[in-house]
């Protein structure tokens, strides 16, 4: 999800509260998927820096489960997209997180329209005398990565014990996200979790699976 900047002016330079590895990093392409994912103050589907860091943290373990955790019944490349063990190539999968993919090369690539925003809310964030919520989200967003590569992901999925959603018996964890409107459904085995379940997140919607595939 791109959310759309809102009237913001450029910041005035303040400290460096918040920085990021090159995206030729896996600690630094990964950061930049968790904040191009989730909404920032000022921008469309932001509720709270509590709900922005619960979706960068879902998108997260929804790579890590389609990595780790493929249901029994299901094919990771039904799931995925792609076969593989590195989540970073769920990422770069077509037609799967828009603005990531791989060129013609084979080397990951990041949109410019990301880069962008991702730089533009680099500027907000080290603006001030002091680090505010976007430094602290910048921040979380690097953190969860640097974490990932070293020790996995140690903060709890909040959709992991999901059995039942609305009458259908469900795998539990999350295997997709998707902007969350209700036109958007990726389809298949894929169940939309409601918002009673914490579904929408950041602006999109979270998918669990179908205990018994169709």
């Amino acid at each position: 999800m791109a959310a759309a900047l809102l009237g913001w002016a450029a910041p005035a330079r303040g400290g460096d509260f918040a920085s990021l590895p090159g995206p030729e990093t896996d600690v630094g392409y990964l950061a930049r998927l968790l904040i191009n994912e989730a909404a920032f103050p000022g921008e469309r589907g932001y509720v709270s820096e509590a709900d922005t860091r619960a979706t960068m943290l879902s998108v997260l373990w929804v790579l890590h489960a389609r990595a780790h955790w493929v249901p029994e019944g299901y094919k990771q490349e039904e799931i995925a997209g792609v076969r593989s063990e590195s989540i970073l190539d769920f990422v770069t999968a077509k037609n799967q997180c828009e603005g990531f993919s791989k060129g013609a090369d084979g080397k990951r690539t990041v949109a410019p329209r990301v880069e962008e925003r991702i730089r533009y809310l680099l500027a907000i964030a080290n603006r001030g005398k002091a680090p505010g919520r976007f430094a602290g989200l910048i921040g979380y967003a690097r953190e969860l990565a640097e974490a990932y590569f070293s020790a996995g992901v140690s903060e709890e999925d909040l959709f992991a014990g999901l059995k039942v959603v609305e009458g259908v018996a469900v795998t539990g964890r999350a295997y997709s996200w998707m902007t969350g409107l209700d036109a958007y459904h990726p389809g298949g085995n894929f169940v939309r979790i409601p918002d009673e379940d914490r579904g929408l997140l950041g602006g999109n919607r979270f998918f669990t699976l179908r205990k018994e595939p169709k």
